[in-house]
């Protein structure tokens, strides 16, 4: 991809992100720039990539084609009216902020340099795209095109997957993927916990949980079958897997998830 990419925010998203488009070949180095007020990040990002920084805003978006917003959600306001007089009209807004909706975006960059609504696409990524796993949610907003969602979808996807759904589903969205890591962290250490109780070293206990999760995700993403199928095929009559499950099941395991996914995607939607 030739355009040229201006990141707002060099922080842990846009380290992850720098390093997916730059080792998939989504984008050059030379063609990228990312605004970071923190000295010593700037160096850390321009060794580790061997892109250009800045600390001036201005200065990154001026010839940009995409913008990413990766800052802050409590300083995003600030951050796009310092560069709303300096990014290129037509250039596409992508900004990864939490909770911060495309209306908001295209009002704030709605200045002089912009005569017509600006192009933003938001989306909701999440940790693991740290190691190239991510999960992201991507929704247009009212000037984005079908071109705008599939570039979107070409920086995403090179740390994970990219799913296209409507804003109003963004908080949910943030309830299961967004959030759904640290569930997921949590079940993994329960997991372990039960195989030390049950006399395994902590180390190997972990281990053991942790592959266990990776290799149950990549039955259910290659195979394409519903989990419920998968797991009957693990479930022998009277067997071990299905006195584990049953215990599960009385402690309300399946309704507890999804309890959790709605507590936080409730809470998503009061931030925003």
């Amino acid at each position: 991809m030739s355009s040229r990419i201006a990141f707002l925010g060099g922080g842990n998203m846009a380290d992850a992100l720098l390093q997916g488009l730059l080792q998939s070949g989504v984008a050059e180095a030379s063609r990228v720039i990312v605004a970071e007020p923190v000295a010593a990040r700037r160096e850390y990002l321009e060794k580790k990539h061997g892109v250009s920084t800045t600390g001036e805003n201005e200065v990154a978006v001026r010839d940009a084609d995409v913008l990413i917003v990766a800052v802050k959600p409590q300083v995003i306001d600030e951050a796009l009216a310092s560069v709303r007089g300096a990014l290129p009209a037509s250039a596409l807004v992508v900004s990864i902020a939490a909770g911060v909706s495309c209306e908001r975006i295209e009002s704030t960059l709605r200045g002089s340099s912009f005569g017509r609504l600006p192009r933003v696409v938001r989306t909701m990524p999440n940790t693991p795209a740290l190691v190239s796993e991510g999960a992201t949610g991507i929704s247009r907003g009212a000037a984005a095109t079908d071109e705008d969602v599939a570039l979107a979808r070409r920086l995403f996807e090179s740390v994970g997957k990219a799913v296209e759904v409507p804003e109003h589903l963004l908080d949910a969205v943030t309830g299961l993927s967004g959030s759904g890591p640290a569930y997921v962290f949590l079940f993994i250490e329960a997991l372990a916990d039960g195989g030390v109780r049950n006399g395994l070293p902590r180390a190997a206990a972990i281990e053991l949980a942790a592959q266990t999760v990776k290799g149950a995700a990549e039955m259910v993403l290659t195979t394409g079958k519903h989990p419920g199928e998968l797991k009957d095929m693990v479930t022998s009559p009277a067997g071990t897997t299905i006195a584990g499950v049953s215990a599960l099941e009385r402690g309300a395991f399946r309704g507890t998830v999804i309890d959790a996914v709605t507590a936080a995607t409730e809470r998503s939607k009061a931030l925003g």
